[in-house]
């Protein structure tokens, strides 16, 4: 049996959920729901909601650094800090604070103290003033209230006051689960990622859907979408991934369209069947890795042809990022070196050398009524494959708990 005294804390502090007014607990319950979810496979893992703040508590044996490394992927969270825990008693408060500096080398110090627990005798400057001088007496070092070597901080609760010295930044943003859901078009290229990922930052759950033209083109381009799924189901614990085969409305499209006008209509397909199965999932929005101006589809006109045959809204996180943003935020999740492994793109298997850049619509409509490609829309959700992908859990890292299960969704 675990006692009180035998855990570790961690404390972790959000920042946009608490100006959600009347609706914050929606947000901090979810948060706690994302904690435990990202700690699945440690033992006996707590988090309680407190006063402006929530904690985590592991047995003193668990993998602190498990821990830690699974924290900064949790969307919600600010900053947290592994703490130490007493009683809310001032000499108790003094020692606890000496016994985690004492190990620290250090010339300067200064205690910072967060009193949400407003029954304590001390106000907050009255706490800094008593504990800094028994530290100061024990340590011999100087107080510095601008630059010190080392802060204190002290988190004076309800319950229990918390000590700690370092503050480990979380991704920020809001709980993934808290803002509806969405549809990503998912390519295995660079941009579509990083857009799913801010995305999720906003509290999006994202649904990813990925085109290809196997049997034309090898598997290569499923194979780095289901690795870079897998990266991105770090951020919310279960992804559901729809392999949809374009190959055949394609090649429909390459029979009876001049070239300059195949890559719109290639996506327009792509977003009339995104938009179905948005409407199965239940998605309020579609989310795509368009940048204005990046190619030719990705013209404002061009991006107004596609867009109009979509029932909902089309997100578009990185519409005004240029190509070398793109790449530095793909490095810092991970994706860009699975991102740049070579596969053969749907839509570059059929690419026209010459695409149209300023598309009338009027004229895409006209050229797409000749298509008469209903049947191929039904006949590719049919075919369609289902992948979903779930952090079940571990002691470890997070690739030794991810579980992948397929099934047609035709």
């Amino acid at each position: 049996m675990t006692t009180e005294e035998s855990r570790q804390y961690i404390l972790v502090r959000y920042g946009e959920i608490g100006v959600k007014g009347k609706n914050r607990s929606i947000f901090e319950r979810q948060l706690v729901r994302n904690i435990r979810r990202a700690l699945r496979g440690l033992p006996e893992v707590e988090v309680r909601r407190e006063w402006g703040h929530l904690t985590v508590t592991l047995p003193e044996d668990a993998p602190l650094t498990v821990a830690v490394d699974r924290l900064q992927q949790v969307f919600g969270i600010v900053y947290f800090a592994p703490a130490t825990s007493v009683e809310n008693d001032l000499e108790a408060i003094k020692r606890a604070a000496w016994e985690v500096l004492r190990p620290l080398t250090f010339t300067s110090f200064k205690v910072d103290t967060k009193r949400s627990y407003k029954d304590f005798p001390l106000k907050s400057p009255e706490v800094n003033a008593e504990v800094g001088a028994y530290l100061q007496q024990h340590s011999q070092a100087e107080v510095d209230l601008t630059a010190p070597q080392v802060t204190c901080y002290l988190e004076i609760s309800p319950q229990r006051t918390y000590i700690h010295t370092q503050r480990i930044p979380g991704p920020g943003g809001l709980p993934v689960g808290v803002s509806e859901r969405a549809v990503s078009l998912l390519s295995a290229g660079i941009d579509s990622p990083v857009a799913s990922y801010l995305m999720l930052k906003r509290g999006v759950e994202v649904v990813f859907v990925h085109f290809h033209s196997y049997p034309y083109t090898d598997r290569a381009s499923q194979e780095n979408a289901l690795e870079l799924v897998k990266i991105l189901t770090q951020y919310q614990y279960r992804s559901r991934l729809y392999f949809v085969p374009l190959a055949e409305i394609q090649q429909r499209v390459v029979a009876l369209t001049p070239p300059a006008y195949r890559v719109l209509l290639y996506r327009r397909a792509m977003f009339r069947l995104a938009d179905r199965l948005a409407e199965r999932e239940k998605a309020a929005a579609l989310v795509t890795g368009e940048s204005v101006g990046q190619v030719a589809s990705q013209t404002l006109s061009n991006l107004r042809v596609t867009s109009e045959v979509a029932t909902r809204p089309i997100l578009r996180p990185l519409a005004g990022f240029d190509k070398q943003e793109i790449i530095a935020q793909a490095r810092a999740l991970g994706t860009y070196e699975i991102s740049i492994e070579p596969y053969e793109d749907c839509c570059s298997l059929f690419v026209p050398q010459h695409p149209a850049t300023r598309a009338k619509r009027e004229t895409v409509r006209e050229w797409e009524a000749e298509l008469a490609w209903e049947p191929l829309l039904e006949e590719a959700l049919a075919q369609t494959e289902e992948v979903v992908v779930e952090f079940a859990g571990s002691a470890s890292g997070w690739a030794e708990g991810m579980r992948v299960h397929r099934r047609s969704a035709g």
